[in-house]
């Protein structure tokens, strides 16, 4: 009888157990903040100008963003008429870069590009990104890569245990400084814009 009280005790015990290291992270999940941010910077040798003209085309990140490395296989379509608002390219890779689409929402001329990024695989969520241009002399720009977003509960407990601003930004980073080297290296013409139209 006593062996069977003692049972039942260390059960209740488990039973507990199991529930509190459930309830605490969902408990602390309520107090972490669901949003994140990641800016990184970088001073390009060129009118701003011309850099604007080439960071406007969504077409042209192939050419220095990380993850376009990712994976060579990786497949991309195009809608719309690129370096206007409406753009959208898509992709779709491995693991590592997943599926999803970036849409130009908004152009400031000269100054700014906003687009709206939809991730769809492996995991859906939404991210607003930027790109500034600021001339700080005739033959000088800083470009400013960011974006934010935000997760929901209670996978926002991630943020706790992962630097997203680290990780993401040491990709934006590597993009600035590929970006730098390509616009260094063109000369003027290579930078305008195309007007091609590709929808798929």
């Amino acid at each position: 009888m006593a062996l069977s009280v003692s049972l039942k005790r260390v059960f209740i015990f488990i039973i507990i157990l199991i529930g509190l290291i459930i309830a605490v992270p969902l408990i602390a999940a309520l107090f972490v903040d669901n949003d994140f941010s990641v800016e990184r910077q970088i001073v390009i040798d060129k009118p701003s100008d011309e850099v604007f003209e080439y960071v406007r085309m969504l077409r042209n990140q192939d050419e220095y963003s990380k993850w376009a490395t990712m994976d060579p296989n990786m497949t991309n379509s195009y809608t719309g008429e690129d370096g206007t608002v409406g753009f959208i390219s898509a992709w779709e890779g491995n693991d590592d870069v997943g599926k999803g689409e970036q849409e130009i929402v908004r152009i400031e001329e000269g100054k700014r590009i906003d687009t709206k990024l939809r991730f769809i695989e492996p995991f859906e969520s939404q991210a607003d990104a930027y790109m500034i241009t600021e001339s700080i002399s005739e033959n000088q720009t800083r470009v400013t890569w960011g974006f934010d977003s935000s997760m929901p509960y209670p996978m926002n407990l991630m943020l706790l245990v992962v630097d997203f601003n680290e990780a993401i930004g040491e990709d934006y980073q590597y993009g600035l400084d590929k970006l730098k080297a390509i616009i260094e290296s063109m000369e003027p013409e290579d930078g305008e814009a195309t007007t091609d139209t590709e929808t798929t």
